[in-house]
């Protein structure tokens, strides 16, 4: 008789990756990126329990859309006062702030409960080759090949 083996909190093991974002194709960094952030990559993955890794995204400036989404691409934000929306496209907001395009679309991959936001803890993202992690040590990952565009 086989026994599902369901892991505890405490015996998962957390290891820490860096990835470099540059030249990748930012929907297929970001669905690699949420697999690791969830676990998925692991046997011991269950769904209902954050087993997943510690992700170092770097060189998120240099992050690549395909097509027209670097002028079509809309990020809207809402201050909640009457008329308080504001619109900014791709290629705005990768010249302010470009962490955030990294971020929010990973973000939108995750649960959206409240294990997503356990999950979105551990990533970190930079906007150069720098990170504050070294004492981590974390590993490079290796993205599916066909993230990068040419």
């Amino acid at each position: 008789m086989n026994k599902t083996v369901v892991p505890s909190l405490n015996t998962v093991e957390r290891h820490w990756y860096v990835v470099d974002a540059e030249n990748q194709c930012l929907g297929r960094l970001a669905t690699d990126v949420a697999s690791v952030l969830r676990g998925k990559n692991k046997p011991t993955y269950t769904p209902h329990l954050d087993t997943g890794d510690f992700v170092v995204v770097i060189n998120a400036d240099t992050v690549k859309v395909t097509g027209n989404k670097a002028s079509d691409k809309l990020y809207r934000r809402h201050s909640g006062r009457p008329g308080g929306m504001k619109v900014e496209t791709f290629a705005a907001l990768q010249q302010r702030i470009p962490e955030r395009i990294v971020e929010k679309a990973i973000k939108g991959m995750l649960p959206h409960n409240a294990l997503g936001r356990q999950l979105f803890r551990k990533l970190k993202v930079y906007k150069g080759a720098e990170h504050p992690h070294g004492a981590q040590q974390p590993q490079p990952y290796q993205l599916n090949p066909s993230a990068s565009i040419k």
